[in-house]
């Protein structure tokens, strides 16, 4: 304010000089006030476009961090930035997901049971919210209310735990199936992939009940929306063991699929298995028009149109990755390489078409991308 006031003071002076000027001189040009306009206020250092990547970090150690890349000239890159602002604190064990929601970020750590919640521009803890079980993946209906899916326990039925976002604390839980997964809002409805089973929990979020549960195939794990706001879901399949737990039986392992539900009758529309069951498809990512999907298999990055009728065939990378994102402004390709969890992972950017760009280190087993 004093800034503006003082702005002023000098715009008016200036003026008055003018005036008085021009009676004594008419034949000097009249010189016009200058406006300046001051730029928005960078509410800071991550204010700015850019992408953050999770870095999972070690099992069992707090070493899982948060690496930022900015779009700006020289496209720095930062790591451990949630521990620079916080005085040197580790974020947490094993870090799962981040989503970003209003001027807030939602980091959960999976093995730590808890969400930091962090200002989405300085990256500095607002709230945490505790007391969760193998939390995995966020997400947010609004400004007053969260989801969170736990495992609770490896292998049995897990839950969805409501969170209120004003308070930063667990209002209820909701029981689905096994292990669930990654979780999505559309059409009203809030969608669950059950990872250790083969469904889809379908969540009514005025009253926060299972309404209905919808059969897919084997390990549901990844859910994107396209430009129809119809949901894809990327299904590993299910492994099987032998009785002597020495070997997979491939006779009873079930192969992976890519399927869609169409959101206005929540029926599943199509389903694409792939050719064998012994790949898992993995990291299923959608580009920003919402027309095209990626997924990893059999040691490819694959691209699928969303108008496809059979499952796309079109390699774009001739590799796959840990981690896989799509940049919604400019469609380049993210992936990851965790390096056996030993020291820094690798990041590496890749054109639409499938030309690799740059690629720099980041912190231990980068494991997702989220786009500012």
């Amino acid at each position: 304010m004093k800034r503006m006031l003082k702005l002023r003071s000098y715009l008016m002076a200036a003026l008055l000089f003018t005036t008085a000027f021009g009676f004594t001189s008419c034949e000097e040009e009249k010189v016009e006030p200058v406006i300046v306009e001051e730029d928005p206020k960078v509410r800071g250092p991550f204010d700015q476009k850019g992408v953050f990547i999770l870095n999972e970090g070690n099992y069992g150690t707090p070493n899982g961090s948060i690496s930022f890349l900015s779009d700006s000239a020289g496209h720095e890159v930062k790591n451990y930035i949630f521990t620079a602002a916080n005085g040197g604190r580790p974020l947490g064990d094993v870090i799962q997901d981040m989503v970003l929601h209003d001027t807030l970020a939602y980091v959960v750590a999976n093995n730590s049971n808890k969400i930091e919640v962090v200002d989405a521009f300085t990256f500095k803890t607002v709230a945490v919210i505790e007391g969760l079980q193998q939390p995995r993946y966020f997400a947010a209906l609004n400004g007053n209310k969260g989801y969170v899916t736990e495992w609770v326990a490896y292998g049995g039925n897990g839950r969805v735990s409501v969170i209120d976002l004003k308070t930063n604390k667990v209002i209820k839980t909701i029981a689905v199936g096994a292990m669930p997964e990654q979780l999505i809002v559309a059409n009203g409805k809030l969608i669950v992939a059950n990872g250790g089973d083969n469904t889809l929990s379908i969540i009514n979020p005025s009253a926060d009940i299972v309404e209905t549960t919808i059969e897919v195939i084997d390990g549901p794990s990844n859910l994107v929306k396209d430009k129809d706001q119809n949901i894809w879901i990327l299904s590993t399949g299910k492994v099987v063991y032998t009785d002597d737990w020495s070997a997979i039986d491939y006779t009873k392992t079930t192969a992976g699929a890519l399927s869609k539900l169409n959101t206005s009758t929540f029926k599943i529309e199509q389903k694409f298995v792939v050719p064998s069951n012994q790949s898992m498809p993995k990291n299923l990512a959608v580009n920003g028009t919402g027309d095209k999907l990626y997924f990893n298999y059999q040691n490819k990055t694959y691209e699928h149109p969303v108008s496809a009728t059979s499952l796309g065939s079109t390699v774009v990378i001739n590799r796959d990755f840990y981690s896989l994102g799509v940049d919604p402004e400019n469609g380049n390709i993210f992936g990851s390489d965790e390096n056996n969890f030993s020291g820094s992972g690798t990041v590496f950017i890749y054109s639409p078409a499938g030309q690799k760009i740059k690629e720099f280190k980041a912190g231990i087993a980068p494991n997702g991308f989220v786009f500012n």
